[in-house]
């Protein structure tokens, strides 16, 4: 599978998915650290993808996404934005409103 298909699927399979330096018990990174933050404090599960163990997503996303720098918060199937976009959202409550909405909406694991 190319790489551009393997990271629409990752962002068509998961509906909070976080493209970030490190995982999130480990971030490598300080924009990373601060974006897992906020995540967490929203209370839901999301997914993550460790750019710096998959050089080709590292290469090709910021071309796919057309925005330069990690983390990259997706959300519903779009780019919500990096540290400082995630950071503000939180500070004025709207990251934890489109969290709670994306987490409602998706679709219940598979037992």
């Amino acid at each position: 599978m190319d790489i551009i298909e393997t990271i629409k699927e990752q962002i068509a399979s998961n509906n909070i998915l976080l493209y970030m330096k490190g995982s999130p018990n480990q971030p490598q990174c300080g924009f990373s650290a601060r974006t897992v933050q906020a995540l967490m404090a929203c209370g839901e599960r999301f997914a993550y993808v460790d750019i710096l163990s998959n050089p080709d997503i590292r290469t090709n996303l910021p071309k796919f996404a057309n925005w330069p720098t990690f983390p990259q918060l997706w959300v519903g199937g779009e780019l919500v934005g990096g540290c400082d976009i995630v950071t503000e959202m939180f500070e004025n409550g709207e990251l934890q409103i489109l969290i709670k909405e994306a987490a409602a909406a998706q679709p219940a694991a598979e037992a």
